[in-house]
């Protein structure tokens, strides 16, 4: 019933736009409609460019035609979430969408909205991977191989039938062609990691020609560097890279594996630093490491290092590494953050003192990051319910965007119990929100004892333990 109520949607907007324009060959028209909206607009970008706000109306829909668009990946931003659209001139792409399953209800229709659907699905895919790659971790390498190869078929063969069924431009062609590639070189990249860090013995196994198709990654695709598939590939590379440069010092035991070491997030930084020439991109993967390796670290000489690193590699925020740096110093591990204010879900201000009362886990989520918050309570609510003698506290770190925080936590119906947002840190709120990835656990007391922990690590049910019995 949805998609029927949106079809006759597009098509009465659709004629609208085409009674508007009667020459629409050389522009674009992009609408649509957002049910429970976050903000009353969104935005067209490129390559981090925004090109064009475009408002919601009183029935929470919008639409424009865009002149001057090259054919190529653009993103759609209803803050906090986004995902890429894919358009060429004469296209008229609607867009249905709710909120509270933003990519999943992604709706494309309208003419060119097969190219669009077919990479959000790609996209979609290539989140489902990880349980893939999980559940199939224990299988030897051949028999991997030959589960990859069948996977990138299948894709090809979608493919095929898009184009025997559309009229598909060169562009896209071996711009999809590209990202099936990609996602099946992905797959092997991630089990590359899980087997070389928990089943070594089956490295020996690997057959010949496994990891050729390393030759052919581009790592300056200019169509694609805002792509998921994409950048996810060229993150879980410079993992796989850095474990193996690793593995070739000699004595380097296990912490070759530690992905949150400052020696292995600054072995990954020279990595971007020798193969990505794509300025943006290049910065985005540096910052991404540089916020990694300074809040992971757990000691000056750490933290210093990738200070050291990224002045080497002439990273463009330096400034901003510092900041975050000098905030990090004062969250090391013996920290008491008894004093430290912050927001209840009724807006009232409390403090660490007040709300901690027996071992408590603190893990600090934004907004702006949509699917890691997801991720981040769906397995704390499951660690709250084995665990009832800690207490999992959710720290909003978005200050002054107090409305936006509190409608979140609402649409994703965190518990409002265990959900505090910062207050009164005066710090550059850009900067902070480098600090996702932290999770404390602070004893009784009020002090740190653990800032190092993550949650996606095996280990992380241990060193719960291991808080508990201290």
């Amino acid at each position: 019933m949805r998609h029927t109520l949106f079809t006759l949607l597009a098509v009465i907007i659709l004629i609208s736009a085409c009674n508007r324009s009667s020459d629409s060959s050389n522009k674009i028209y992009i609408g649509g409609q957002i049910v429970n909206p976050n903000v009353e607009y969104v935005i067209l970008s490129r390559n981090n460019n925004d090109l064009d706000t475009l408002p919601l109306d009183s029935k929470n829909q919008f639409g424009k035609h865009l002149e001057g668009l090259e054919t190529g990946i653009y993103t759609l931003k209803h803050p906090p979430e986004n995902q890429i659209l894919y358009v060429e001139p004469g296209d008229s792409l609607m867009i249905w969408l709710n909120t509270l399953q933003f990519d999943n209800s992604m709706n494309f229709s309208g003419r060119g909205s097969e190219k669009s659907s077919f990479l959000l699905d790609m996209f979609l895919n290539n989140q489902k991977d990880n349980d893939l790659i999980i559940s199939n971790s224990k299988i030897k390498p051949g028999e991997f191989a030959k589960l990859t190869d069948s996977i990138k078929k299948v894709r090809a063969d979608k493919l095929k039938k898009l184009e025997k069924k559309y009229k598909l431009s060169e562009k896209f062609k071996n711009i999809a062609s590209t990202v099936i590639n990609y996602e099946y070189y992905d797959l092997r990249e991630r089990y590359t990691y899980l087997i070389e860090k928990y089943y070594h013995e089956f490295t020996s196994e690997v057959p010949a020609g496994f990891y050729n198709y390393r030759d052919n990654i581009n790592f300056n695709n200019e169509d694609l560097q805002n792509y998921y598939v994409y950048t996810n590939l060229i993150d879980d590379y410079l993992r796989s890279r850095s474990i193996e440069d690793c593995d070739n010092i000699p004595d380097s035991g296990r912490e070759c594996y530690n992905l949150a070491n400052y020696k292995n997030i600054k072995r990954r930084i020279l990595l971007v630093d020798s193969l990505i020439n794509l300025k943006q991109m290049k910065n985005e993967f540096l910052d991404r490491l540089a916020s990694r390796g300074i809040t992971m670290a757990d000691t000056k000489e750490g933290v210093d290092s990738i200070l050291n690193v990224l002045e080497q590699v002439n990273y463009s925020y330096l400034e901003e590494a510092r900041e975050l740096a000098n905030i990090h110093r004062n969250y090391f591990v013996g920290t008491d953050v008894n004093n430290r204010v912050l927001l209840n879900t009724n807006r009232e201000e409390t403090t660490y003192n007040s709300i901690i009362k027996k071992p408590t886990i603190v893990f600090v989520w934004s907004m702006h990051e949509p699917g890691y918050h997801m991720w981040q309570h769906r397995n704390i609510q499951q660690l709250r319910k084995k665990y009832p003698d800690i207490d999992f506290i959710g720290v909003n770190i978005d200050e002054g965007e107090t409305k936006e925080w509190l409608r979140t936590v609402e649409a994703y119906n965190y518990d409002k119990n265990f959900e505090y947002q910062t207050s009164k840190r005066n710090i550059d709120k850009k900067v902070f929100r480098k600090y996702i990835y932290k999770i404390f656990f602070i004893s009784p007391s009020g002090v740190i004892v653990d800032g190092d922990a993550k949650i996606q690590s095996p280990n992380f049910e241990t060193e719960i333990l291991e808080f508990l019995n201290r």
